[in-house]
């Protein structure tokens, strides 16, 4: 379930959202959703995107005669989503809000004309677009060519910041084993085993916030 606003202006105020995204944020209209809630649908047709405020969104792709998911990406403040099924074609993702998530929900009408506005933000939007393609190319590489700590390893790297004075790297959001298992396609058992023997061999390690620490450079095998 959702619910609607105008967009008061503290509300876009997150230091992730850039000034590109936040003038374009501007002129949608505020969404609130509870976690769980389905804002895309894979299949549908639609022609709006989901500028994130707060709160986080997962996009996943599911078989619905086996029940499993694929999950292709989390995203947070400044991210927008939806920007795939501008073409007119049915939407190749579903999203669902993991925690309350107010979103800024932009209609094509009101894009075309942020554009005829600002023509700059199209090479903005072109970028996203390309740079969702390479993760997607990427991601499909990994999954195909790696085993499972493979995959993981992957993860953990490309979600780790950089290296603070001590040389650990700090992952940028707290993520599960669960939505670990999801990106990586194997179970949450899986997950567990492997991360456990990690934080053993100190390789790992948690903040208060419960977000993972590379304490040093993962092994190449596990």
């Amino acid at each position: 379930m959702a619910t609607s606003k105008a967009i008061p202006a503290d509300v876009l105020e997150h230091p992730a959202i850039s000034e590109s995204v936040r003038a374009l944020a501007r002129r949608g209209v505020l969404h609130t959703y509870r976690k769980g809630t389905l804002l895309i649908q894979e299949g549908d047709v639609g022609d709006t995107i989901y500028i994130i405020a707060s709160g986080r969104l997962r996009t996943f792709g599911s078989n619905p005669e086996t029940g499993r998911e694929i999950t292709y990406g989390t995203y947070g403040p400044g991210e927008y989503l939806g920007e795939m099924g501008l073409d007119g074609l049915p939407r190749s993702a579903s999203v669902v809000a993991l925690e309350q998530t107010v979103c800024a929900m932009i209609t094509r009408a009101t894009l075309e004309a942020h554009l005829r506005d600002n023509p700059g933000f199209a090479f903005e939007l072109i970028a996203k677009v390309i740079r969702r393609a390479r993760a997607a190319t990427m991601s499909a590489k990994q999954m195909a060519l790696n085993d499972v700590y493979g995959r993981l390893k992957f993860l953990l790297e490309s979600l780790a910041g950089a290296p603070i004075a001590n040389g650990e790297r700090v992952l940028g959001e707290r993520i599960t084993h669960q939505e670990i298992a999801d990106q990586i396609g194997c179970t949450r058992e899986m997950v567990g085993r492997v991360l456990k023997d990690l934080e053993t061999g100190d390789y790992i390690g948690k903040q208060a916030d419960n977000r993972l620490v590379l304490r040093r450079p993962l092994p190449m095998r596990w």
